[in-house]
């Protein structure tokens, strides 16, 4: 399939078709490649299931880019009250950095700062805790990135999955509070539809420090097909001269963690392959 030529690159994310991420799930690379995509993101649920040198040799003479996106559980949580699960996303951290280098990855992605789901009503001065603790554990963690020659992208979510970084401002405040040249901005097409008040200007206030961008539709089906500002998002990124890529991320409900975790109760597109399809198609018109 011959390819578009453009400055932002279109890509997918295997959780539109599996997780957790196995060596069954490395033939995905070569379909995304099929499909025409620029790049491919690798979600690390498990690094002990990760086969390093499988995946490199699905690469050998790929023009595809791959990417890495963390995943966060109630026991990896750098905001946690108890130190011994602090360690733990410390060290999942790790261990999915040394993942990165051995495969080449510039990028790890997501919202390393907390568990996804974890939303209360808390005081100032316990937000005020957990918010230092995030910058405390980013700062450890984005200099073990430094070391790998990786750069982590931060995501804000959702009311309903975190309550400490919902927008653009919130995590270019955590950002520079961390000050380090290898932790940088994630954003989510999804969140940004429930949360930001303009799509725009939410790119606008990332800026330079965009490094990732989720493509994902106001119900997580094909991009294009909902209520996401993409006009907007084409614009701001245009703006900023955004030169990363834009990586389709869905879900299916027949994978049961990642489904129940991201909610996802029916199917969203006819299939899968043709969200991919779909979505890559609306993206390459939208962004070339």
């Amino acid at each position: 399939m011959s390819k578009v030529k453009r400055s932002i690159g279109i890509g997918v994310n295997a959780w539109v078709w599996t997780s957790p991420f196995d060596d069954s799930a490395i033939p995905l690379i070569q379909k995304a490649v099929d499909m025409g995509f620029d790049a491919f993101t690798v979600p690390v649920e498990a690094p002990e299931l990760i086969n390093v040198s499988s995946i490199r040799s699905a690469l050998q003479d790929s023009p595809v880019r791959l990417h890495v996106s963390g995943a966060y559980g109630p026991d990896r949580d750098l905001t946690h009250d108890d130190p011994a699960v602090r360690k733990n996303s410390l060290n999942y951290i790790r261990d999915t950095l040394r993942l990165c280098e051995q495969l080449g990855v510039k990028i790890l992605a997501g919202p390393a700062y907390s568990a996804v789901g974890k939303r209360r009503q808390i005081s100032a001065e316990q937000k005020k805790v957990e918010w230092e603790r995030a910058v405390e554990g980013l700062t450890q963690a984005g200099k073990m990135a430094a070391d790998h020659g990786v750069t982590m992208a931060i995501e804000p979510l959702n009311r309903f999955e975190t309550d400490l970084i919902n927008t653009a401002a919130q995590v270019k405040q955590l950002i520079r509070d961390i000050d380090l040249p290898s932790v940088k901005i994630h954003l989510d097409t999804f969140h940004m539809n429930i949360e930001e008040k303009s799509v725009l200007d939410a790119v606008r206030i990332a800026g330079d420090d965009l490094v990732y961008v989720d493509a994902s539709e106001s119900d997580r089906g094909a991009p294009g097909s909902g209520q996401v500002h993409w006009q907007e998002l084409a614009q701001g990124l245009a703006e900023i001269g955004y030169r990363g890529d834009c990586i389709i991320e869905s879900f299916t409900p027949d994978c049961k963690t990642i489904a129940d975790a991201a909610a996802i109760w029916r199917p969203l597109a006819a299939s899968q392959d043709d969200l991919a399809k779909d979505g890559r198609k609306f993206l390459v018109q939208l962004l070339q």
